[in-house]
């Protein structure tokens, strides 16, 4: 009785680590912007011509949603006209590799 009791204190631990992970990485475009982002800060247009398929309106949540979660920085420069920058924190940029061993789910699934 006791393993069963270990077990469900670590699984009541682990559950809000786990809800986190999922609202960082769930969502069908917010791997995309994390990708695109991985080389260098974009603006919002140049993300957009990057991932075609995503509405305006999506991308503009999703991009909130992330700056929201800490994974993506809004920079706005104080420019005539006024430009903003996407690019990701340091706490994404230490998960990169991670994010870019989940493409290999795709690579061995695209091949079979």
């Amino acid at each position: 009785m006791s393993d069963n009791t270990n077990t469900q204190a670590i699984s009541d631990v682990d559950q809000p680590v786990l809800k986190k992970s999922l609202d960082v990485i769930c969502g069908k475009w917010r791997l995309y912007i994390i990708y695109q982002l991985s080389e260098q800060d974009r603006r919002y247009g140049e993300l957009r011509r990057m991932i075609p398929d995503v509405s305006e309106k999506i991308l503009i949540q999703e991009l909130k949603a992330l700056v929201t979660l800490g994974v993506v920085r809004k920079t706005s420069f104080s420019e005539v006209p006024p430009r903003v920058e996407y690019g990701l924190t340091e706490k994404t940029r230490k998960i990169l590799p991670i994010l870019k061993q989940i493409m290999e789910i795709g690579e061995a699934f695209l091949v079979a």
